[in-house]
Formats: C-alpha cells, sequence, structure tokens
C-alpha cells in the first residue's frame, strides 16, 4: 500500500487524502460530502481514504492529530491540508483555491 499511496501522491493528478477512523463521528458526516465532490469533479481529483488505525505509520508521517483530516497532494507536494467536517461548497472552493482543478 505505501508505494501505491507514495505514486499517487506523487503524481500530477491532484489527490484529496481523507485520513479517517471508524469509530470518528465527523468522519461519517463526510462520507457524503466526498461522495458528491467526486461526482462533481469526476476524474480532475483522485480522493483516498486512510485510517490512521489500520496505518498509524502514514498518520504518523503527516502530523495527523485529529480525525478528520485533509490533504490534498500534487506532484508530492502538499497544496492545502484542514482538520474537521465541512460543507461540500466550502471544501470546493477551499480546494479550488488550493490549485486542484487548475
Amino acid at each position: 500500500m505505501a508505494e501505491t499511496f507514495q505514486s499517487l501522491i506523487k503524481g500530477e493528478k491532484p489527490v484529496l487524502v481523507d485520513f479517517t477512523a471508524t469509530w470518528c463521528g465527523p468522519c461519517k458526516m463526510m462520507a457524503p460530502v466526498l461522495h458528491d465532490l467526486k461526482a462533481k469533479v469526476g476524474d480532475q481529483l483522485s480522493i483516498i481514504k486512510i485510517d490512521i488505525d489500520q496505518s498509524p505509520q502514514a498518520a504518523a508521517a503527516y502530523q495527523v492529530q485529529s480525525v478528520p483530516t485533509f490533504i490534498l497532494f500534487k506532484g508530492g507536494k502538499i497544496l492545502w491540508r484542514q482538520s474537521g467536517a465541512m460543507p461540500l461548497a466550502y471544501l470546493e472552493q477551499q480546494l479550488s483555491t488550493a490549485g486542484a482543478f487548475s
């Protein structure tokens, strides 16, 4: 998995990583938001979920202190990062401002 993760975030296609946990209420609230985002942006953006309990090394590598934490990668660089649940319009605006759809 680590190899795939590294190759994904180093690609030219933007990748939104959702650091999540099964026991996290706000994470569950974000599931339909991320589904709607994917439906709107299609192939412009990849969205991957990483369960911090199953992949603690990934969470540690990016200093994820709370869930949900979202990190937008493109070309191996972090373009944007934020923790907490948020509405679709806000998430979309943040990603757009960060250059996810340029």
